[in-house]
């Protein structure tokens, strides 16, 4: 009988830890402590997802969310290596700027946007961070963002033009 070799099993999906933070529920005897823990999860080409769980323990708390996660995944557009245009997101006062870039830029991002933006498989983009530095509304702001994306062809479909005449600017430049 012959022994196969040990192969690590590989994971589907990129999953991030984006904020664990301890709450307090206030009650009659004091204060009851729990953990919620941010999760966004991602496929490295195109879907991603967020999930946010809380339980009286981290470990619990993180398989709830990276439940929701798994669940909560969305297919984003996406131009090449990038986005196909410039967008804002806004969830409660967080505003989250993302903007194209090109091959080779890298992503310009901190945080939980830096989390949402490398799970999608998004490789060259600029973002700002507006407003509140809440870590649950950046990162919800981001995927608000991320879900208003549309190519050039679905956009060229609705005003009824040629998708070359809204392309993004380097490759209008490219191809002359």
């Amino acid at each position: 009988m012959k022994k196969k070799a040990y192969k690590p099993v590989e994971k589907e999906f990129d999953e991030r830890v984006v904020d664990i933070t301890r709450v307090a529920k206030v009650v009659k005897g004091g204060r009851k402590f729990h953990f919620r823990v941010t999760i966004v999860a991602g496929n490295n080409n195109g879907r991603v997802g967020v999930g946010t769980g809380k339980a009286g323990a981290v470990p619990d708390a993180m398989g709830k969310a990276t439940k929701q996660a798994l669940s909560d995944m969305r297919k984003i557009s996406l131009a090449g290596t990038t986005i196909p245009h410039e967008v804002i997101g806004k969830m409660g006062g967080a505003v989250v700027l993302l903007k194209p870039a090109s091959r080779g830029t890298g992503v310009i991002a901190g945080g939980g946007v830096r989390a949402v933006v490398e799970a999608a498989g998004i490789k060259d983009i600029l973002t700002k961070s507006m407003g509140s530095a809440n870590v649950l509304n950046v990162v919800k702001a981001t995927m608000n963002a991320l879900d208003q994306l549309r190519t050039s062809e679905e956009i060229a479909a609705m005003r009824g033009k040629p998708a070359k005449e809204l392309a993004p600017f380097w490759e209008r430049r490219k191809n002359g």
